[in-house]
């Protein structure tokens, strides 16, 4: 999956097969041939996860026993089975018969051990599970949806066992003009961007953050996008200067650091500031309901460090229509009018009564 043009997704060849079929599986043949998938797993996972029963059913007649054993794990998990570390087993065992081996499911189902491993608390299993399914996944499926996500699985395993520098290593092994799909790049930089600022490399942070955000863009991925942004934006807000170089720039020149060299100085163009401000604004949701909303709270909040409250002054006169408690707590922080304070207080209690 590393071109990851949208319509080549998955959920495309679905879409498709809803608008011109049923077809014939020859006709599948060739609409998967054009979308370049080498296997029927992947539509055959897209059609069970988006319900299309009657795709699905034609899809399983082609699988290999190791896709089928894979997509009974698949299946079993969609429906909310926690115990699924037998099931994994047993889906090697068809991996790695000899009249029925999968080099490359192998490796996925080697990933999907550890992370079952990792959630009974059994980490150096669970390294030892995962390292092994990247490493054969390099080798038989480079850049494949399935090594895509054993790396950002492994890196996310280090992070929680608190090792950031062995995730940034494993983020590094991820090149933004590989192969790799771009969602994956904008996860591992969403990652690295994070760590970094926790190190307090806060350059590296931010063209980490810049980077999440362009890839993400590339993907299609909206939430993502903002993401990123605001990670840029809260990152970059205090280090905004006329004289910097565009951030597109800087992260086209950046260079490794030799051992001892200091970190680079971060300075950062206010246009790049009110260019990502602007653009994640603008695709923010237009609904602003939700007990959730992580996107709006970033926002508002960046909003107000950045001076520009008057985007959202449309929010700030309908306290009725936000259901996130976090998100009126920030908003009442932004506020500096008594009076609106006072009604937007009444909103917190409200939505905090017991």
């Amino acid at each position: 999956m590393s071109n990851i043009d949208v319509p080549h997704a998955p959920g495309y060849f679905i879409s498709r097969w809803r608008e011109q079929g049923p077809v014939d599986l020859e006709t599948l043949t060739a609409w998967r041939d054009e979308m370049n998938w080498e296997t029927w797993l992947p539509l055959a996972e897209a059609a069970l996860y988006l319900d299309a029963a009657e795709l699905l059913g034609l899809l399983e007649t082609v699988l290999t026993p190791a896709e089928q054993a894979t997509l009974s794990l698949v299946r079993r998990r969609m429906l909310g089975d926690t115990r699924l570390q037998q099931v994994i087993e047993e889906a090697l065992e068809v991996a790695r018969h000899p009249d029925t081996r999968d080099l490359a499911l192998e490796g996925r189902l080697r990933m999907e051990l550890g992370l079952a491993k990792y959630e009974l608390g059994e980490v150096e299993g669970a390294k030892e599970d995962l390292t092994w399914a990247e490493t054969r996944l390099k080798s038989v499926a480079l850049a494949s949806r399935d090594h895509d996500l054993s790396l950002i699985n492994k890196a996310a395993l280090h992070t929680a066992c608190g090792e950031p520098i062995m995730a940034l290593t494993v983020y590094s092994e991820i090149p933004r003009h590989g192969n790799h799909a771009d969602e994956t790049v904008a996860l591992s930089r969403l990652g690295a961007s994070r760590i970094s600022a926790a190190l307090g490399h806060s350059f590296d942070s931010v063209r980490h953050a810049w980077n999440a955000h362009a890839f993400a863009l590339k993907a299609n991925q909206i939430g993502m996008a903002i993401e990123g942004g605001a990670l840029f934006l809260d990152f970059a807000s205090e280090t905004i200067d006329d004289s910097a170089e565009k951030m597109h720039i800087q992260v086209e020149h950046v260079k490794p650091r030799d051992a001892g060299e200091e970190l680079r100085e971060l300075k950062v163009h206010p246009q790049d500031i009110n260019d990502v401000f602007e653009w994640c604004y603008s695709h923010l949701p237009d609904d602003q309901s939700g007990s959730d909303r992580p996107d709006l709270r970033a926002m508002v909040s960046l909003a107000h460090r950045l001076g520009k409250m008057e985007s959202f002054e449309a929010l700030l006169q309908d306290p009725d229509g936000v259901e996130d408690s976090m998100l009126v707590a920030v908003i009442i922080n932004c506020i500096e009018q008594e009076e609106l304070k006072s009604i937007w207080n009444m909103r917190l209690a409200t939505l905090t009564m017991i």
